[in-house]
């Protein structure tokens, strides 16, 4: 048995399923699946949805104490789905299959709010963009820097990340960004970064280095539509805040 997997059941063991009938989570578990059957996610606590996740992980034990240890650990639902593997494994009740099981929901929800900007015009689908954009990027414990590269219809056409830097600085390079917009024969971008603080107001560097690649862009006719930036407070956009 790996270390890892006594740690698991180590915790589990205060717990023990009685040999006879069911275990006592039993009826619990069921009246939380009714719950969300009747009334949707809407209908649950931030905990319960992510009991309801550690049911598929932890098949044979009362899995709240580990979501609330979750949840106090981190925040938030989206905080835990977004938090690192590692530190996932830190919380008492959460061995690897549970961290990769969490991982492994974070990808999916990612993908599916990718899913909904693909080939569509973003600027007419600009919450599902920010949606997008804040689960991928949001809770990450260092900067990124992304771009989304539009079409002439404005469709996305790639998402990628440029760069990834410390905790708080991503060297961008205007020259690179319109390089490969060129390569990709993009004509407007959407540039995208997170502050791993949290808090999503933008830096006089973050202002000056979105003007740079602006003046880079705009005479190869590409054009920036927006910079956003993210955090677990929300987010920020350059155009909205008329900086750029």
């Amino acid at each position: 048995m790996a270390p890892e997997d006594d740690d698991e059941r180590g915790f589990f063991a205060e717990n023990p399923v009685p040999r006879a009938g069911k275990p006592h989570y039993s009826g619990h578990r069921e009246r939380l699946r009714e719950r969300l059957r009747d009334g949707g996610q809407a209908a649950l606590a931030e905990y319960e949805l992510l009991e309801l996740l550690l049911f598929r992980s932890i098949p044979r034990a009362d899995t709240k104490p580990v979501a609330k240890a979750l949840i106090g650990r981190f925040g938030s639902f989206a905080e835990v789905l977004g938090a690192p593997e590692h530190l996932l494994r830190e919380v008492q009740g959460v061995g690897p299959a549970v961290a990769f099981d969490l991982k492994l929901v974070a990808a999916a929800a990612e993908r599916m709010l990718k899913g909904r900007i693909r080939g569509r015009q973003v600027l007419t689908s600009w919450s599902d963009v920010i949606d997008y954009c804040r689960a991928a990027m949001a809770f990450e414990p260092r900067e990124q820097f992304r771009i989304l590269f539009l079409d002439k219809k404005n469709a996305l056409i790639a998402d990628e990340v440029q760069q990834q830097g410390t905790i708080d600085h991503t060297p961008v390079y205007p020259r690179e960004v319109v390089k490969r917009a060129l390569e990709l024969s993009a004509t407007a971008l959407i540039l995208v970064h997170n502050h791993p603080s949290g808090d999503p107001t933008p830096s006089r560097a973050d202002i000056e280095m979105t003007r740079m690649v602006v003046e880079s862009a705009k005479p190869l006719g590409i054009a920036v539509h927006d910079h956003i930036i993210v955090g677990k407070n929300g987010h920020a956009s350059l155009k909205g805040l008329q900086l750029i």
